[in-house]
């Protein structure tokens, strides 16, 4: 699988760079799964659980408790108050 470069970040720092294969998240319009070559735009995400996707059989999950969601050509940012890995 496409990769991309992930990069979450909150007032504390960067809780997370690298790349990725896929993003789950709750946007203010429902699930959002965010994979290479996903077309660009921004939204706002809520409160909610999400998973980052290291490969196809790696996965992390988290919580956020919202923020702004950037999709980019080849990277994906993701700004959010608090985030937080379950691991």
């Amino acid at each position: 699988m496409n990769t991309f470069k992930l990069t979450v970040a909150s007032p504390d720092g960067n809780k997370f760079c690298g790349d990725v294969v896929k993003l789950d998240v709750r946007g203010t319009e429902g699930e959002l799964a965010i994979m290479a070559g996903h077309i660009p735009f921004t939204t706002s995400i809520v409160n909610s659980p999400c998973t980052v996707w290291i490969d196809e059989n790696t996965k992390r999950t988290a919580t956020t408790d919202g923020g702004l969601l950037t999709v980019g050509a080849d990277n994906v940012t993701l700004l959010s108050g608090s985030f937080r890995f379950d691991d």
